[in-house]
């Protein structure tokens, strides 16, 4: 048995304890916010926090996560609303297929957890590996920036590079 703490609950996974931790909140859970993209851990659709690190789950087995607080893109709004993350994608309209935004949305929570008022550069090293197919970076940008109320890297006419292939964070 493996309990862990989903989204402010007790739980219990009593299958295979190497199902990968997507699979585990997902089918037995329930929770269809985390999307499964490319089962490599790549593309960042499946994107969680793990004691509040943005982690890719569709690798990651559940026995990772024994003992330890996971939450998804259902946890994350509070008692009290929308998370300032959401409020800012649903401001900037941000998705068009909205197939990445679970992951998108949680990479920057984490960010912003840790780094309150990022520069653009901070933003994207923080989401370098979420992929979004419809290349809605700029909103993304735009939104996080909103939501953490920096005005440090607004007015960068850098591209928005979240996807870096060189695995260098987007530093060249």
């Amino acid at each position: 048995m493996i309990a862990f703490t989903l989204n402010g609950q007790q739980v219990e996974f009593a299958g295979d304890p190497e199902t990968p931790l997507l699979w585990v909140v997902r089918d037995t859970f329930k929770l269809k916010g985390s999307k499964f993209g490319c089962g490599a851990g790549l593309c960042g659709a499946c994107t969680m926090h793990l004691n509040g690190k943005a982690i890719k789950t569709c690798v990651l087995p559940v026995t990772v996560a024994a003992g330890k607080t996971v939450t998804t893109i259902e946890g994350l709004a509070g008692d009290h609303g929308l998370h300032p993350l959401q409020t800012a994608w649903i401001t900037h309209n941000v998705p068009q297929c909205g197939y990445c935004q679970s992951g998108q949305i949680m990479a920057a929570a984490a960010l912003l957890e840790e780094t309150p008022t990022p520069s653009s550069v901070d933003i994207d090293r923080a989401l370098s590996g979420n992929i979004c197919r419809c290349g809605c970076y700029p909103r993304i940008k735009a939104a996080v920036l909103a939501a953490s109320n920096s005005e440090a890297g607004a007015g960068d006419d850098e591209p928005a590079l979240f996807y870096d292939a060189t695995g260098q964070g987007g530093q060249a």
